[in-house]
């Protein structure tokens, strides 16, 4: 089961990573093209939710692999979660239902490293 958290941390951790560094690094006008609900959200906005994904991603390896206050792990995963379900409400409210199963999957992912961390 440990070595299932660890791939499923790892792969969480990854998806957020890039996510979020692309949300802080991309100008707006490039995320439109391919994050359509951006277009609704200002820059400082994009560059908040970016940070909270990369300091997620952070939170979901550092500290089980430092041992170094390890139940921030399974903290960081439920803040995943939280980040996940307001995506999956947002491509819902938008009638994107293509754009869904991602956002479903790492909420489901995120909700499986946090229920076995914790």
């Amino acid at each position: 089961m440990n070595i299932f958290l660890w791939i499923a941390a790892g792969l969480l951790a990854a998806m957020f990573l890039l996510a979020g560094a692309m949300k802080i690094a991309v100008q707006k006008e490039k995320l439109v093209t391919t994050m359509a609900w951006s277009k609704t959200w200002s820059r400082g906005q994009l560059r908040a939710l970016g940070t909270v994904e990369v300091l997620g991603a952070i939170g979901l390896i550092l500290p089980r692999a430092l041992n170094i206050a390890p139940v921030l792990t399974p903290v960081a995963a439920v803040g995943c979660a939280i980040v996940m379900a307001g995506a999956t409400i947002v491509h819902t409210r938008m009638k994107d239902y293509t754009g869904i199963a991602m956002p479903f999957v790492l909420l489901v992912l995120a909700l499986i490293v946090a229920a076995g961390r914790f």
